[in-house]
């Protein structure tokens, strides 16, 4: 059991939100205030808004709401650095901060009220704790069939991810500072939690309709969000690689003594268009082999470079800018 009123600090990506934003606060400043008036958390606590590289005037607002509201404060990426890596940039800051940090989305898709169940588990013991959608009634019948396939896929190479998790979350201080360590570039937060280890429960919810604005994760960024997961946490498909590799070579054996014991019997073999088939066939499995053990490459490529995974430019905490 530990000790109520510790400091929360609710990360909250944001990339061109302007639209959404001002609701957000309005939701959240309600959530905060209730909180601390109940006890539950401290009165240090804070939203805290990253801006990712944002177009528009996401950053103008942050600013603003953090000189207006109390609970509110924000930190600005150098440039657009992906959602990955600017949720990292806001745990890694709050951490410093907070006793404990929640991470959502700044859509309202997440249900800002499982907030209290959450640290009703981590009062209990609990360091990390996964926000679960408990349907998708809401999605296209696309966007359910295909993210319930990803997550079906990645339990099948061996990743251990939550079912229907995205990043919404709490995690104790102990978990971020662990996380630290974790030195990748090609992010999969969803897939790094759980190697961390610690105690973790499940809090369901429903989740709501985007208030406001676009999708920040069309179809291509979300194949290429699928694609990193599975590259950065499983070596199955290279696997699957060799396995085929030796399984083509045996089934060539096969029909080599096939057609051997056809021309000794004197029966006719395959005409030439079976063989110019069987080339375009082989040349494109190299092709797709190459292609998959290419991706790695480029994963460790970008591994050895150690590039820094996000630049903070402002720290609206540093700067003295929040009350």
């Amino acid at each position: 059991m530990r000790k109520k009123e510790e400091i929360l600090y609710v990360v909250v990506p944001c990339y061109n939100e302007e639209e959404v934003l001002e609701e957000t606060t309005k939701q959240l400043k309600a959530k905060m205030e209730k909180l601390v008036k109940d006890k539950v958390i401290s009165d240090q606590s804070k939203v805290m808004y990253v801006n990712d590289g944002s177009k528009d005037k996401t950053w103008e607002l942050i600013e603003k709401i953090s000189k207006r509201e109390k609970y509110f404060t924000g930190i600005s990426l150098s440039r657009n650095r992906g959602h990955q890596n600017a949720l990292l940039g806001g745990l890694m800051t709050a951490k410093n901060y907070a006793d404990v940090v929640v991470s959502m989305d700044a859509d309202l898709q997440d249900d800002i009220h499982a907030i209290d169940e959450m640290l009703k588990k981590y009062y209990d013991g609990c360091d990390i704790v996964y926000g679960v959608r408990s349907a998708r009634k809401k999605d296209t019948f696309f966007k359910r069939v295909t993210a319930e396939g990803f997550y079906k896929f990645m339990r099948a190479l061996g990743v251990d991810c939550v079912y229907n998790h995205a990043d919404y979350r709490l995690t104790s201080k102990r978990v971020l500072e662990e996380l630290e360590g974790f030195q990748e570039v090609n992010l999969f937060l969803r897939g790094m939690f759980p190697l961390v280890g610690f105690q973790s429960d499940i809090v369901y919810y429903e989740r709501n309709e985007r208030f406001a604005g676009e999708s920040k994760y069309p179809l291509k960024k979300m194949l290429n969000f699928a694609w990193d997961g599975i590259t950065s946490f499983s070596v199955k498909p290279l696997r699957f690689i060799s396995g085929m590799g030796f399984f083509i070579l045996m089934l060539s054996i096969f029909f080599a003594i096939y057609m051997i014991i056809r021309m000794c019997i004197g029966q006719s073999v395959y005409d030439w268009m079976i063989f110019v088939l069987s080339i375009f066939f082989m040349g494109g499995l190299q092709m797709i082999c190459m292609g998959v053990v290419g991706e790695y490459i480029g994963k460790i490529y970008g591994e050895v470079k150690a590039r820094p995974r996000y630049i903070i430019s402002k720290n609206l905490l540093e700067d003295g800018k929040c009350d």
